[in-house]
């Protein structure tokens, strides 16, 4: 599909899992095998090492590697966002950077975890990794597992900063959600498959599923429905 800045990596994406072998090594054929069929089966575009690929257990070799087999695997058209969150911002660049090398499109940034850091740092957190990767980012909001929420406010101020482009949102605020995007050209994905509709329908790009690696088709078919003003129940 053709992207755009109110979708700029399309509009249903997969939080691809990470396959591993049954000695705990990363399987490559497995996850480049997942890849084109996640593809092939309507996925616009995959997300990789985000918390569902399990990129708090793995090393940033394997994050790495994983990018590089799946960029291999579905070629250069299809939009791959990589998770490079870490409480640390030096290891956040880190992970970003390598990222880009291996063939990402975009980033997935979660913002500082344990530490709680007001909004000035947690801003300054976001807008160093935009600076110094030259890869577009996704702000990931997920206050439930962080303990920080990424507050409207901020992500007014960081929509200035033009390769910050959207928000995976799993605040669960969808008044706020609606102000943000009201205020701003952030592109909103949905990161929580129950909010998938909701969301969408007042106006978020779309939705970065974890229910896709299982059943793509039907999370692409509550989009097409709502598209088509099938809205009944």
């Amino acid at each position: 599909m053709a992207l755009s800045p109110s979708h700029p990596f399309g509009r249903v994406l997969c939080a691809m899992v990470t396959p591993f072998t049954a000695d705990g090594a990363l399987d490559t054929d497995a996850a480049a095998a997942l890849a084109v069929r996640l593809i092939a089966d309507g996925c616009d575009g995959l997300v990789l090492n985000g918390t569902t690929g399990e990129s708090p257990t793995t090393t940033d070799a394997e994050k790495a590697t994983l990018v590089r087999a799946v960029r291999a695997a579905v070629g250069d058209g299809v939009p791959l966002v990589a998770g490079a969150g870490s409480a640390d911002t030096r290891h956040s660049l880190e992970l970003a950077r390598a990222a880009k090398a291996a063939g990402a499109d975009g980033l997935l940034v979660v913002a500082p975890y344990y530490s709680r850091p007001p909004r000035t740092a947690v801003a300054a957190h976001f807008r160093a990794v935009a600076d110094g990767c030259g890869l577009p980012l996704l702000v990931y909001d997920i206050p439930g597992r962080t303990g920080t929420r990424i507050d409207p406010g901020t992500l007014v101020e960081l929509a200035d900063h033009p390769r910050i482009v959207g928000v995976k949102d799993c605040s669960y605020d969808l008044a706020g959600a609606s102000d943000t995007m009201a205020a701003t050209g952030l592109a909103y994905y949905s990161g929580c498959d129950e909010l998938n509709l909701p969301l969408y329908a007042i106006g978020a790009a779309g939705c970065i599923s974890t229910v896709a690696n299982a059943a793509p088709g039907a999370v692409l078919a509550v989009r097409d429905a709502f598209d088509r003003g099938e809205t009944g129940t």
